[in-house]
């Protein structure tokens, strides 16, 4: 069984009380997930308070302009690697008034999956400002939305986590 929306909800509700009550802000980068994570954050009332903002990055172009990711980084390691992420969540915190960060990119299907990388791989990264960013990849199962609700949940685990 997947992960459903009561459940995403309930953790987004947790992690706002938490980011509300350390007084943190919180930026998202997004790709695969294409804005859920920040679509989550904005739907608990008195997000104002806690949610900064969020960007979602597609393309090689808007990662770089966006949130600084090198175009070296995009070439020798691709958009889906822990490079990448590490330069997309350090950018999002440096480019916004946010006090801790997270990112994410990878394949969710159901094409774009390669021997190397294949469709579920997903990396995401988090950072506080005044600290060091940390990345990690998952191997997430199932079709396009089974792929992006696991992303989606484990970000928050990460940033509650984080608090």
């Amino acid at each position: 069984m997947g992960i459903d929306d009561a459940a995403l909800q309930a953790q987004a509700l947790a992690l706002g009380q938490q980011l509300q009550a350390l007084r943190l802000s919180l930026v998202t980068a997004e790709s695969c997930s294409g804005g859920w994570i920040a679509k989550l954050m904005t739907d608990v009332a008195g997000s104002s308070a806690w949610f900064d903002c969020g960007m979602v990055v597609y393309s090689y172009e808007a990662k770089q302009a966006l949130l600084g990711v090198r175009a070296q980084t995009l070439e020798e390691h691709g958009a889906v690697s822990r490079e990448t992420v590490l330069e997309m969540v350090s950018g999002a915190l440096a480019r916004s008034g946010a006090s801790i960060a997270v990112a994410v990119t990878g394949i969710a299907g159901p094409g774009g999956g390669s021997e190397d990388k294949p469709v579920g791989t997903v990396w995401i990264g988090w950072k506080q400002r005044g600290g060091y960013a940390r990345a990690q990849l998952f191997q997430f199962d199932g079709d396009r939305e089974a792929v992006r609700r696991q992303t989606v949940a484990a970000a928050m685990s990460g940033l509650q986590a984080m608090c």
